[in-house]
């Protein structure tokens, strides 16, 4: 039995308010915690985009009564909330900014881009979903005006190597990467269909070159965005794939084949995203595995709401057995342990 902290997610779309039909915080906080994440961080492009501190406070009040591991928030912006923006920064981890077409369309161009920029008077990171080239509007942004950026979900070749010669020049540039971008192959995409069907999405001979330059990555983040099976086989098919149960078990499988350390692994999933969002932490807050234990993972005993997942079938190694948040057992076997609202909203240091 090996001992963690608590796992910290920065990149989920728990889908609540407005398509609780995919995910709700109740659910999607328990997919957490049964994947051994005790803190997640929410993104802002429901179906009414958060990016007023009226809309980020119904979202705040929705999750306190549902959430059953600690969670924090991101403001969103479309480049129309310029003089909004520091009223909702004292609540939010961070800017989340859309430059390619994804879930609910949250796009901006390259000049609102230089706007928002210019407007973010905070230290917190602008986040930013920007897939080939556009990654190189982003990195000339932070050159120009110094602030930190994090690019989330690297997916090609391409911006991998853009965000390392970025961080060899310094700039104040971070990146995560998904599990589905480390472990599947443009194969096995095609393979699932509409249940491999992402944004961004995976590149040819990506993986291998993602698993050589690993140590140019921060944080691996699930991008956990949960779409139900009938919109899966539907005729206008979401991108998306759901990822907090099987991020974990999938890291200690690579541990296993000596693909990891389990010291690279509390890095990427802890140290790094404590340290680059400025989250709190408790010592008291960690998490059991049986590394040894193997499984295979099984769509009908997960806890995400839209109930599958582009792994299922997969034997992996390594299985959550205990979650404790604040010296408290919240999760164990399998079982969840405390009622709706147990989870804190949590808010920067």
């Amino acid at each position: 039995m090996i001992k963690l902290p608590g796992l910290i997610d920065i990149h989920v779309h728990l889908r609540d308010p407005g398509q609780t039909e995919k995910e709700d915080f109740f659910t999607g906080t328990t997919a957490a915690l049964a994947g051994g994440f005790t803190t997640i961080l929410d993104m802002p492009n429901n179906k009414v985009p958060i990016i007023s501190l009226e809309r980020l406070k119904e979202k705040i009040d929705i999750a306190k009564k549902k959430a059953v591991c600690d969670i924090g928030f991101y403001a969103g912006s479309l480049g129309d909330n310029l003089k909004e923006l520091m009223e909702i920064e004292p609540y939010v981890f961070g800017l989340k900014l859309y430059l390619n077409k994804t879930t609910g369309n949250f796009l901006i161009d390259e000049n609102k881009l230089s706007k928002i920029f210019s407007a973010w008077k905070s230290d917190k990171p602008i986040l930013v979903h920007a897939e080939t080239d556009i990654i190189e509007k982003v990195i000339k942004q932070v050159s120009k005006t110094g602030k930190r950026a994090h690019i989330c979900h690297v997916s090609t070749i391409y911006e991998l190597k853009s965000i390392i010669k970025a961080k060899k020049q310094l700039l104040p540039i971070t990146c995560g990467v998904t599990p589905h971008h480390l472990f599947l192959t443009r194969k096995d995409a095609d393979e699932l269909g509409s249940f491999g069907l992402m944004k961004p999405e995976i590149e040819k001979n990506y993986k291998e070159f993602l698993w050589k330059n690993l140590n140019y990555v921060d944080v691996i983040e699930s991008d956990h965005a949960p779409h139900t099976i009938e919109e899966k086989n539907s005729g206008k098919i979401p991108f998306g794939v759901p990822g907090l149960e099987t991020t974990l078990p999938l890291l200690l499988t690579a541990i296993s084949e000596k693909k990891l350390s389990i010291n690279r692994l509390i890095e990427l999933c802890f140290e790094n995203p404590r340290k680059i969002f400025n989250i709190k932490t408790d010592k008291n807050t960690y998490v059991e595995i049986d590394e040894k234990e193997e499984y295979i993972i099984d769509n009908k005993k997960l806890f995400t709401k839209c109930g599958w997942s582009p792994f299922a079938g997969w034997k992996v190694k390594g299985r959550v057995k205990k979650v404790y948040i604040r010296g408290k057992k919240v999760f164990e076997n399998g079982k969840l342990l405390v009622k709706p609202g147990f989870g804190e909203v949590i808010e920067p240091l």
